[in-house]
């Protein structure tokens, strides 16, 4: 099965999952804008990756349009973020991110990435400390809220490997069947 990896990257998470996808599945792999120079009609299956931010998947467009154009592909899509894996967000964020009839089309996986403030752009360091001070204000703070708040005051890599292993057999299934 010829398969290509395609990733949209801001300070590297993805880009590093996407490199190890490609790696492991003997598969090309693009950064988006290289992508959408390329003709992805002799490949099997795509693979996206992006990451995740206020509920959204970027750069998710591309998918949802190539995907009418190549439905008979096999489509992986992969997100990253700064949650761990076993996060109960994660399954409602996929929910909202794809329509059923799209869930039908596409296998959609999350690998835990981290946050990297020393490469993220002036703006997203600016949302990202304005929303630290909203969940820092508030009077009753959950657990949750506790967590999210020490998780996101600093940079931290919770990426792993072993994150592509559901992705690659995937693949490894769909090239036997």
């Amino acid at each position: 099965m010829k398969a290509a990896v395609i990733y949209y990257s801001q300070t590297g998470f993805t880009k590093r999952y996407a490199q190890w996808i490609a790696e492991a599945a003997g598969a090309d792999c693009f950064g988006l804008k290289d992508a959408k120079k390329q003709d992805f009609g002799e490949y099997d299956a795509i693979i996206f990756g992006s990451w995740a931010c206020a509920g959204g998947i970027q750069k998710l467009s591309w998918v949802k349009t190539n995907l009418e154009k190549w439905p008979e592909k096999t489509w992986i899509v992969f997100c990253t973020g700064g949650s761990p894996a076993e996060s109960p967000e994660i399954e409602p964020f996929f929910r909202n991110n794809f329509s059923e009839a799209e869930r039908e089309k596409v296998h959609v996986f999350y690998c835990p990435g981290g946050f990297c403030y020393e490469k993220m752009p002036a703006g997203a360091k600016l949302m990202m400390k304005a929303f630290r001070k909203m969940v820092e204000g508030k009077k009753d703070k959950t657990a949750a809220d506790v967590e999210m708040l020490n998780m996101i005051s600093h940079s931290y890599d919770i990426s792993d490997r072993n994150y592509i292993a559901p992705i690659v057999g995937l693949l490894c299934d769909r090239a036997d069947g």
